[in-house]
């Protein structure tokens, strides 16, 4: 990506959320964004489509970076034929789930890293439902992202399509809850709490019986009930509004323990 690019989307971001701030969301149209970004109408739509757009437009270049931060620990035989009827070529040099998370902590530097642009969107949100709507199509385009990864480069007892959404959706659960700390308090550095939180999700991820195959034996360090598990299954964990990293990590290890 060019910098140029890179500087015309941030200086949209930015005109169109103090806009909004001050204006209303209804109130504030198109031209007025275009003019405050120092663009065209016809090259504001032909980069942001629309006012919800262009509000996360720095993430459509962010999920860019993503996607080849993760292609390039990707295996050599990646463009091959029917995903559903490939031989994944697994590297054992690469952990892939490790590889998410980097990936995951990147988005969250990029949050901490433009505070006032993100508290200032983060207000927003609570005033503008459609921007939510907006948010959670963005949060799943990563989870799909981090998903399609897995599932192409787990070694092949542990890349079904299961193992794969799950432990991307817990990436991005953990990523959002440590970011909501964050930002109702930007003065925290809270990157430790997440590399501990993911790092408890990788080691839920790797325990023998995550795959879905015969469990662990119980030990002291690792109750469990011994009960044999001969099927794969989806678990939905219920958890509060105001759980935090640590509770959802638990919660997915449980799970997949």
């Amino acid at each position: 990506m060019t910098a140029v690019r890179t500087h015309t989307h941030a200086q949209a971001v930015d005109a169109a959320i103090d806009l909004f701030s001050r204006q209303g969301y209804e109130q504030t149209t198109v031209e007025e964004i275009a003019d405050a970004a120092q663009v065209s109408r016809a090259t504001f739509f032909r980069r942001f489509r629309s006012k919800e757009d262009v509000v996360f437009a720095d993430h459509e270049l962010l999920l860019e970076e993503v996607v080849v931060m993760l292609a390039a620990t990707r295996p050599e035989a990646r463009d091959s034929v029917e995903a559903s009827h490939r031989e994944t070529a697994w590297n054992p040099a690469v952990d892939p789930y490790l590889e998410v998370c980097r990936a995951a902590r990147h988005v969250f530097d990029h949050h901490v890293g433009q505070r006032e642009t993100s508290l200032a969107r983060h207000r927003l949100l609570q005033q503008v439902t459609a921007l939510r709507d907006r948010e959670l199509v963005t949060t799943h385009r990563y989870e799909r992202a981090f998903t399609a990864y897995l599932r192409d480069t787990l070694p092949p007892d542990r890349s079904t399509t299961t193992m794969s959404i799950a432990f991307a959706a817990s990436v991005v659960a953990v990523h959002n809850a440590v970011l909501r700390r964050w930002l109702r308090n930007p003065y925290l550095d809270l990157r430790p709490d997440l590399e501990e939180a993911f790092a408890e999700l990788r080691r839920a991820a790797w325990a023998p019986g995550a795959d879905g195959g015969t469990p662990a034996e119980p030990s002291a360090a690792d109750p469990t009930d011994g009960s044999p598990t001969t099927n794969r299954r989806v678990v939905v964990a219920v958890l509060d509004q105001d759980a935090d990293a640590d509770d959802i990590a638990r919660a997915v290890r449980d799970v997949l323990a």
